[in-house]
């Protein structure tokens, strides 16, 4: 709670959560932010599980199977009553198809949640390495805002995700602009986490090696006062396609570093395109999840 308090009084008006992180906690804290910030403007976007609980879809996975309406209504209401409010800014579906993007269910279910004044606005969050799968969706005119991986090696949303939302007026929140933490620059061969962190099971020697090693590359090509993070997160904030970007920030310090980036603008173009350089195309596997 220190930390989101921090966020606000350093100008953060923009927290994503889901009911899946800490089965409804995560809603719960940013419901006693909000009722702290009573009169401020601070928007919530919140995210429905798939009802199997699979990350991500699998394709000839049926809509009505993962997202059946009165299964997408209680976890609004699960998330209305833990953010303590009467309407979510934004709600997105936390996996998706772009096959279902004609699923008379989910084309009612959306419009009704509008109409009843229940969700502002209607999100997608992207498969991991799937940035066009949604790009029918977003031409039904029903979807307001999608999130993405975005980031230094993660540049494959640029193609034709990207772009495409300009031209349909589709926000784009970016996530994990730190790779999960390989651009912090604290990965080592050794590294592990708790048990019961999903980083063990994602960071397997298949893709911490080979991030290693890229994450060496890179540091060669940056001036040695300027730390990879910070570049990090000033590669996703240079992009005019970009709304907003969502990294994570559990303590002070990283609050402060993360906020700072928003100062000094874009980074250079000889920046960018010494970064462009470093782009990662990847395809799902068994543990990217």
């Amino acid at each position: 709670m220190r930390c989101l308090e921090h966020a606000v009084e350093h100008g953060c008006n923009f927290f994503d959560t889901a009911w899946v992180y800490g089965r409804g906690e995560g809603e719960r804290q940013l419901g006693q932010l909000l009722a702290h910030h009573h009169g401020e403007k601070l928007y919530v976007a919140t995210k429905v599980p798939p009802k199997n609980r699979v990350w991500p879809s699998r394709r000839g996975d049926r809509y009505t199977d993962i997202f059946p309406e009165d299964h997408v209504r209680d976890y609004v209401r699960r998330s209305l009553d833990g953010l303590k409010v009467d309407r979510i800014d934004l709600l997105q579906f936390h996996v998706w198809e772009d096959a279902w993007c004609n699923a008379d269910e989910w084309l009612t279910t959306v419009s009704d949640l509008k109409r009843e004044g229940l969700v502002e606005g209607i999100g997608i969050s992207i498969n991991r390495w799937e940035p066009t799968n949604v790009l029918a969706t977003l031409r039904t005119g029903l979807v307001d805002a999608v999130q993405v991986i975005y980031n230094i090696f993660d540049q494959a949303p640029a193609d034709e995700l990207l772009p495409e939302c300009r031209r349909l007026d589709v926000a784009v929140v970016a996530r994990v602009p730190y790779d999960e933490g390989s651009l912090c620059g604290g990965l080592t061969r050794e590294s592990r986490w708790p048990e019961g962190d999903w980083r063990n099971s994602y960071f397997v020697p298949e893709n911490l090696l080979p991030t290693l090693k890229r994450v060496e590359a890179l540091r060669a090509g940056l001036a040695h006062d300027e730390p990879l993070a910070s570049v990090a997160l000033r590669f996703v904030l240079s992009h005019p396609g970009i709304a907003v970007v969502v990294p994570g920030m559990r303590s002070i310090p990283h609050i402060d570093a993360n906020m700072a980036c928003s100062v000094p603008g874009p980074l250079p173009g000889d920046t960018l395109s010494m970064l462009a350089r470093h782009r990662w195309d990847r395809q799902p596997t068994w543990w990217s999840q």
